[in-house]
């Protein structure tokens, strides 16, 4: 521990350190040229202290010339001074490491159980609470609270003192992903499904929103892709399917996405994407959440506004309850959606910005003019980069994808003529058409083959075939097909025997012909041998 200020003294032991400086400074000046044993014994006795002590303070005040030098210390052990022998202290250290410094976060009460149990174990005296609370406190605090998950801790530990920032829109958007605190419900049953998840693209500089996709899958390459694709492409006919009149001004490539670690962010097929569209990849340092600040305040903040809605699991057990969020859920996935894009170009984009002290929206229509509006050279090319893939064969009925079928004219020509899988990209959104590639390798858009089926998303599809599937198990009579495999097999049984009898008795049949046509053996005595007569010449 560092010396205390002057200030921070004791008035009385302060003017005890006064009256000692004045007392040696005196005498120092009256012995420039150094001091005899009974003159230090003299200047003890002025100041009534052991001659060992004066000649310390003598050292001290030469060394520093201050009065601070000069103040009594407190008596006792010297600051991080260590009694316990080295066997016990290896013990708490060791105990420390193996049981407290966890993510499971054991409390102060159960480590100093351990190490007393630990230490009286190995046959020493277990050392006081106090000893190994000490020990706890020798650990840095930044440190010990990394290794135990203290993600709050940690936070309020690390300093920040630069700032992560933009200077005009599209020059940096953050990406992430957040499972959303609300449960949705079946298009058709209304039944709770599960909880989405969302993922958000926001622009650092104007703190503008500038895509999302919402699904029931797991965060993947294929919910980070389409959100990129809906970040990049203008909104206007996304909104007006959505019955939405407020505008969505934002479009364009940004220069760099900023993403955490995640396995979808480090997908080749979305680094390769990005990198032929001239969009660079920064990926934040691990363990550095405070770098994603900008991103996980806007997720923050749309997971407070889902609070609000039927089917809400807010963020912690105690502002749930005993409300039953799966009994309460009332919006299915498109409704949420809808909902979500309603509060971003709304309320959101609309409402002062605590960082910004401005709405995003004016932020963002200052520089309007200045944004370089980069568009992708070619974009289907950069549309299809992006949307997810597998591999099917070109039937004579077209191609099959989902328990969907697909045809388009331009594929006659190659029916039949090769065995390769063809590439098909799709757009989950959308499973309406599809995108071919060809033996030559174009790609050719296919469509329904029954073009009077609406439009439905791969969630849809997948869910009604499951359905299917279901209905069609929960049809099935399990006591017919046994009662029927029965019959089959007593059936195969039985003709087995007869076919076995009447074989038998045709075989019976064939001997007796046979017997007549070589004439009768009866009489003839075969245990005695037939005399060989040779043919005379």
């Amino acid at each position: 521990m560092s010396d205390p200020l002057p200030d921070e003294i004791e008035d009385v032991l302060w003017d005890e350190a006064c009256r000692r400086g004045d007392a040696i400074r005196s005498f120092l000046e009256r012995n420039p040229d150094g001091a005899t044993a009974g003159d230090v014994a003299e200047l003890a006795a002025a100041l009534n202290l052991s001659q060992a002590t004066a000649y310390r303070l003598i050292k001290l005040f030469r060394a520093g010339g201050t009065i601070l030098s000069l103040v009594d210390r407190k008596r006792g052990r010297p600051q991080g001074h260590r009694v316990l022998d080295d066997k016990r202290e290896e013990i708490i250290l060791t105990t420390i490491k193996a049981y407290y410094l966890k993510r499971t976060r054991p409390t102060v009460s159960q480590l100093v159980r351990d190490v007393q149990t630990n230490c009286i174990s190995a046959g020493f005296k277990p050392p006081h609470r106090r000893t190994i609370v000490a020990r706890l406190e020798d650990i840095d605090l930044q440190q010990r609270a990394r290794r135990r998950g203290e993600q709050k801790i940690v936070k309020a530990t690390t300093p920040v003192p630069g700032t992560f920032g933009a200077s005009r829109p599209l020059e940096m958007v953050q990406i992430d992903h957040t499972k959303a605190d609300v449960f949705v419900v079946d298009e058709e049953t209304r039944q709770p499904v599960g909880r989405p998840w969302l993922t958000l693209a926001m622009d650092v500089c104007s703190r503008m929103v500038t895509g999302f996709y919402l699904t029931m899958d797991a965060p993947s390459r294929l919910s980070t892709s389409l959100c990129l694709l809906h970040s990049v492409f203008d909104k206007s006919a996304w909104l007006r399917e959505r019955e939405i009149t407020e505008p969505w001004p934002v479009a364009g490539l940004p220069d760099t996405v900023h993403v955490d670690n995640g396995a979808d962010f480090r997908s080749r097929a979305f680094k390769r994407g990005c990198q032929d569209a001239g969009i660079a990849i920064e990926w934040r340092p691990p363990g550095e959440p405070r770098f994603g600040g900008h991103i996980e305040r806007l997720i923050g903040t749309q997971m407070g506004r889902l609070h609000l809605l039927p089917g809400t699991t807010f963020s912690n057990e105690q502002d749930l309850g005993d409300y039953d969020s799966k009994r309460h859920a009332a919006l299915t996935l498109h409704e949420l959606e809808r909902y979500i894009a309603l509060d971003i170009v709304g309320s959101y984009h609309h409402s002062i910005h605590g960082g910004l002290g401005r709405p995003p929206i004016a932020v963002w229509r200052d520089h309007e003019g200045e944004i370089p509006l980069r568009l992708p050279q070619d974009r289907m090319r950069f549309w299809l980069t992006f949307l997810p893939e597998q591999e099917r064969t070109l039937r004579p009925t077209g191609v099959h994808l989902f328990g969907l079928r697909y045809w388009s004219a331009a594929l006659s020509a190659d029916v039949g003529r090769s065995d390769r899988r063809l590439l098909v990209k799709f757009d989950p959104r959308d499973m309406a058409r599809i995108f071919v590639r060809r033996p030559s390798g174009n790609f050719v858009e296919a469509r329904y083959a029954d073009l009077t089926l609406p439009s439905i998303t791969l969630h849809e599809a997948v869910t009604a075939r499951r359905t299917l599937l279901a209905k069609g198990r929960r049809e099935v009579d399990t006591r017919a097909i046994v009662r029927t495999a029965i019959a089959q097999r007593e059936l195969l049984e039985t003709a087995t025997r007869k076919t076995a009898a009447a074989r038998r008795g045709t075989t019976s049949s064939k001997s007796k012909v046979d017997d007549r046509g070589w004439g009768s053996l009866r009489g003839v005595d075969s245990s005695k041998p037939v005399p060989f007569v040779e043919d005379a010449d």
